[in-house]
């Protein structure tokens, strides 16, 4: 159901046909949304639009010297993205993606410097949630997944959440399901070619671990 009194930003809802294609264009012309991912509400803008970003990054009070994760459709995609996929990346995309599992890669180049935080890698996973992954394929395969928060809070669960943090400062917000207060993803890398973990997540780093 329609919340009333909250109309300051557009809502579109998961029940609606074309709710995604309305989301990815306003995407594509660099706008941004908020949408359901599988741990919360995320911040989704193009991640090769540079004005974008810097709104995105604007919006949440975000340090430039932190980068920004990235959803794509599926590992297909990485090509757009990276320089490469080490080896031992492969037996976790393979067993966790799509997941709450963001992989730290070797950014090409050419990426904008705000996305990667001039670091040279990015962080990627495929979204499990239906709603984000769906959009992100009408987006052209690629979004960014940042937390819908103000920089150092708790990320919104729900779209009344995101509405009460940012009002009417985004431009589209999908409506969908209140989202528990599960941890975030787990953020994996590699240091010497060795898995080391980033950030504690939903998937315990030991379970990773246990595939090798």
């Amino acid at each position: 159901m329609k919340r009333q009194g909250r109309s300051l930003f557009k809502r579109v809802f998961p029940e609606t046909t074309d709710y995604s294609s309305e989301v990815a264009a306003v995407i594509g012309a660099g706008g941004v949304a908020a949408i359901p991912t599988e741990t919360s509400y995320g911040l989704a803008v193009d991640p090769h639009n540079q004005k974008a970003l810097e709104r995105l990054f604007s919006l949440k009070n975000r340090p430039p010297a932190k980068p920004v994760l990235v959803l794509v459709e599926n590992s297909e995609f990485l090509s757009r993205l990276v320089s490469h996929t080490p080896a031992n990346y492969i037996p976790l995309i393979k067993r966790y993606w799509p997941g709450p599992l963001t992989l730290i890669f070797p950014a090409l180049p050419d990426l904008p410097k705000l996305l990667t935080a001039g670091t040279g890698t990015i962080g990627i996973r495929v979204s499990s949630n239906r709603i984000a992954t769906e959009i992100c394929r009408k987006a052209g395969g690629a979004i960014t997944a940042t937390s819908a928060n103000l920089s150092g809070h708790a990320p919104a669960r729900s779209a009344d959440e995101v509405f009460d943090i940012f009002k009417d400062a985004i431009d589209i917000v999908v409506d969908g399901p209140v989202l528990s207060t599960a941890p975030c993803s787990t953020i994996v890398g590699q240091k010497d070619d060795q898995l080391t973990l980033i950030r504690k997540g939903m998937i315990p780093f030991n379970k990773l671990r246990s595939l090798y």
